[in-house]
């Protein structure tokens, strides 16, 4: 009799828990995937970029918090910490990683896993061996090939009909940019054709741009391109300030730049690359292959021009050029 009773009181807890178990489950919701986003710079300065990501993200049926979660890895510039940043990724067991801010962190994302997806924003992705065509990535990645590198020689061009006088030019490169190579050969060519004198400063860290914007006076730099770069985009506003300080005649890829008070930027949409990049993350999550995915390719190109700027150097912008930017800020 004592047994049946204390088996008759086990059943009944055994019961109990039971029908605890759905409520439990029904409070817990359904287990949201994760997307692991993994960028070069730091926040500061990519806000508008971060929200280009996630409307794309909205646009693919996924919101933030509601049916997605997002881990965030900053490398902040320091370009060596993005392996560890990808590795810790691979860890917590992304479903995917949206590796952006430049080809850097896209390296490390691919050398990271051979099996967790990637959506990427990348300059030349087949020069890099991250797809084997644009058409037909293959493997596990796939994302924006960007208008960048290919500007740079551009860039140059128009600061020269800019200030046809100016005969010595310099450029700022982030050597620890994968891309910091190519970007100097490409200037390197357009100021011969051009006829005129490249000066190369490197910068990786702050104190390194504000070390190569004293080294301009020196050079009697007429002006300076700034070679694209995700570090140099996160300082934007920076840059922007001290080429207004040292009266330097700049053009660079971004907005931001020409909005902070550069004189000129000119490259592509980089909140229409975050924004595709969100809709192939997206998509990814709903079950579609990279290797399905055809690498998309963003063509719009925005020349910014920023006239108070060009008055404050009483520099006069001919009216072909004038007529070409897409905004002018005054």
């Amino acid at each position: 009799m004592a047994s049946y009773i204390a088996r008759r009181k086990f059943l009944a807890t055994l019961g109990g828990a039971a029908a605890t178990w759905p409520l439990a489950a029904r409070a817990q919701g359904p287990v949201m995937p994760v997307i692991g986003f993994l960028h070069t710079a730091s926040p500061d300065g990519y806000a508008p970029m971060l929200t280009a990501f996630l409307q794309g993200l909205r646009e693919a049926g996924y919101i933030e918090g509601r049916n997605v979660a997002i881990e965030y890895r900053w490398a902040a510039g320091q370009y060596d910490q993005l392996p560890a940043l990808a590795a810790d990724l691979v860890r917590h067991g992304v479903a995917v990683i949206a590796a952006t801010g430049g080809e850097s962190s896209v390296l490390a994302a691919k050398a990271a896993t051979a099996t967790i997806p990637i959506a990427f924003i990348s300059t030349d992705p087949v020069k890099l061996g991250l797809v084997a065509s644009l058409n037909r990535p293959g493997g596990t990645l796939t994302g924006v090939n960007t208008l960048n590198t290919e500007l740079v020689a551009k860039r140059l061009e128009l600061l020269h009909e800019l200030v046809p006088t100016a005969t010595i030019i310099a450029a700022l490169i982030n050597p620890a940019s994968p891309t910091a190579e190519a970007l100097t050969s490409d200037l390197h060519s357009a100021a011969r054709t051009l006829g005129l004198q490249l000066q190369v400063l490197h910068a990786s860290t702050e104190r390194e741009i504000d070390t190569a914007f004293r080294t301009l006076t020196q050079l009697r730099a007429g002006g300076l391109v700034i070679g694209s770069d995700g570090f140099f985009n996160s300082r934007s506003e920076q840059l922007g300030a001290l080429t207004v300080g040292h009266a330097m005649p700049a053009i660079y890829q971004y907005r931001a730049f020409a909005a902070a008070g550069g004189l000129m930027s000119y490259g592509g949409s980089i909140t229409d690359w975050y924004r595709l990049a969100g809709v192939y993350t997206g998509r990814i999550l709903k079950g579609e292959k990279p290797a399905d995915l055809p690498v998309q390719q963003s063509t719009k190109v925005e020349l910014i021009i920023n006239l108070k700027t060009a008055q404050a150097l009483n520099i006069t912008f001919p009216f072909p050029l004038l007529g070409r930017a897409d905004e002018v800020i005054e």
